[in-house]
């Protein structure tokens, strides 16, 4: 059996508290928080995980190395007949494995037992062979030690060598000592009563009081833990039953170690009221970035409102430049309707409507991409210098950096094309919905329709008035000449007259429906100016992850943060 069971109950309270403190100590790397002095992770080794340490001291062949061996069921000593613990040797956990002298006559010998990781025990030479320099460094490591045995084998318990060793003992470090009598099993029973005695008068001759005495076999011992489960006869026989609930006594009853678990425990409960603080503060804080990012939301709405105000003076602006371009298209639209030009077309397709509708549309639509390009800039350059400004406030309050995962200049440059290009498409579809030119296409209609009549009796007068003459009709020529002239000049004064009437109708109806294409302008202006700041609030979205990942962080640290207060408030039942 190679797990040790000795102070079990405490090693297992302890190792929780070792839990909590890691856990503690990692919350506090997650949350940020400074523990001060209150706990101290990399001090646990020296301080609450300090492994327990005991020294077992003796004569040569006393059996020191089999009676550790016995103890935790595990062959970690060398042991035999001749002396083989030649220094002092102090056996703790490493991995890997290796034997290291830090000073003369000592060896830190590193094995990778799990019981080592709480129990350091040092075998030593033998107190009967041992040079005095060997006997001093033994000594000195008294004061570190939770534990003294002094090993007697049950042939020799009144060993000088040993006695004298106890004897120079500080009275301060008796209540760290025990007896131990090795190899029992060769004793009768009556035999060891008479030993016992003996030991308890020479130990009150040598030192004044009797420390615990404790029979035991670690032959036995050995046995009964190789066997699988420990066979219970041969372990009690063997003595260690007894001594190894002594030692657990000493582990878990010594006051110098439930104090170093009560300072720990105290140190570990100040170190999560400052992380209630820290995650309540980080709670505070995640509200309070909520708020700020709504405000700065409503900045953006609001520098977008300024924008929206200043409408009525761009669409007066744009009025201005609609009735200029419908006296511009008039124009156009009066040199077009000329009389000569008129009668020709009549004679071909006569595409005067989509083409004044075209040039009217084209005209217009470059003067509103013009006004909405210089108010794409300038609405770039404040969203721009809105950012900057911004950059600072969010690292102040957020403590993290304002970034955007595109450029800002890439996304407002795209969103600037896009605000002119809708504003186009909105102007183009605006003249297209006016229908200005059904009723255009309708005069024109009617006005090809009385130049076709009069200019096709003219013609069929003509042809009448030349059938005549080839036929030598004195008088009938003239006349049906006469007419036709009289027909033809009747189609000139009607494309005179129907040109300037159309002409006028058709500015006085551009100009009636500004008010209607402003109005429906204005809606398409906001649309695209939302469009735009919606592109720039969407450059908010860092921090809105950023947000949203330290949200989603709280839940599970502050789940962690009860779990440990309730395993701390555990251990301070136990305790």
């Amino acid at each position: 059996m190679s797990d040790c069971v000795i102070g079990e109950r405490f090693f297992a309270m302890r190792e929780r508290l070792s839990s909590v403190v890691r856990g503690i100590a990692a919350l506090a790397a997650e949350t940020r928080t400074d523990l001060g002095e209150h706990l101290t992770p990399a001090d646990t080794g020296d301080g609450l995980d300090k492994p327990f340490t005991f020294i077992v001291c003796g004569e040569v062949n006393a059996g020191k190395s089999t009676l550790i061996n016995g103890l935790f069921g595990h062959q970690l000593c060398p042991a035999g007949v001749l002396p083989l613990t030649d220094g002092v040797h102090r056996y703790r956990f490493g991995n890997p494995p290796g034997d290291h002298a830090t000073a003369p006559h000592f060896e830190e010998r590193c094995r990778p037992i799990g019981f080592l990781r709480n129990f350091n025990p040092i075998d030593t030479p033998g107190t009967d062979s041992a040079n005095p320099e060997r006997l001093n460094a033994l000594e000195s490591l008294w004061p570190a030690a939770d534990l003294i045995l002094f090993v007697f084998p049950a042939s020799n318990p009144w060993g000088a060598a040993t006695w004298d060793l106890i004897a120079r003992m500080p009275p301060g470090m008796l209540d760290r000592a025990a007896l131990v009598i090795q190899h029992a099993d060769l004793k009768e029973p009556c035999d060891l009563n008479v030993i016992l005695g003996h030991m308890a008068d020479l130990a009150r001759k040598r030192i004044g009081r009797v420390p615990p005495i404790f029979p035991v076999s670690a032959k036995l011992a050995c046995e009964a833990k190789r066997s699988g489960p420990a066979v219970a006869d041969r372990l009690s026989a063997s003595g260690y039953p007894a001594l190894e609930a002594h030692i657990s006594n000493a582990v878990c009853q010594t006051p110098g170690r439930r104090e170093t678990l009560e300072t720990w425990r105290g140190r570990a409960a100040k170190a999560l009221r400052l992380l209630e603080d820290r995650i309540e503060d980080q709670n505070r804080d995640i509200n309070s970035h909520h708020h700020f990012i709504a405000e700065i939301e409503r900045e953006i709405e609001d520098i977008r409102e300024q924008f929206v105000s200043r409408l009525p003076r761009h669409l007066a602006n744009v009025a201005e430049a609609f009735e200029n371009e419908a006296l511009w298209v008039s124009r156009q639209l009066h040199r077009r309707l000329r009389a000569s030009t008129s009668i020709l077309r009549l004679f071909t397709s006569d595409r005067t409507g989509p083409q004044m509708e075209s040039a009217f549309v084209n005209r217009l639509q470059q003067t509103i991409e013009a006004v909405a390009e210089k108010d794409g800039v300038e609405v770039a350059r404040v969203c721009a210098d809105h950012w900057e400004k911004l950059g600072q406030r969010v690292e102040s309050a957020m403590n993290t950096r304002l970034d955007s995962a595109v450029p800002l200049a890439d996304t407002l440059a795209a969103a600037r094309k896009r605000f002119v290009r809708c504003l186009g498409f909105a102007a183009s579809q605006g003249i297209g919905n006016l229908r200005v030119r059904t009723r255009l296409d309708r005069e024109l209609r009617k006005r090809n329709a009385a130049l076709r009549s009069f200019v096709i009796t003219a013609l069929v007068l003509t042809i009448a008035g030349a059938a005549c003459g080839a036929l030598d009709v004195p008088w009938l020529p003239p006349v049906f000449c006469a007419l036709a002239a009289v027909f033809l000049t009747g189609s000139v004064l009607v494309a005179w007259i129907t040109r300037r009437s159309i002409t006028r109708d058709f500015r006085q109806r551009l100009r009636d429906t500004c008010g209607t294409f402003a109005s429906a302008l204005h809606n398409d202006y906001e649309d695209a100016l939302r469009a735009v700041f919606r592109d720039y609030a969407a450059s908010l979205d860092n921090l809105r992850t950023h947000l949203a990942r330290e949200k989603l962080a709280i839940e599970p640290r502050l789940t962690r943060w009860q779990q440990l207060f309730l395993t701390l408030k555990a251990i301070e039942q136990e305790l």
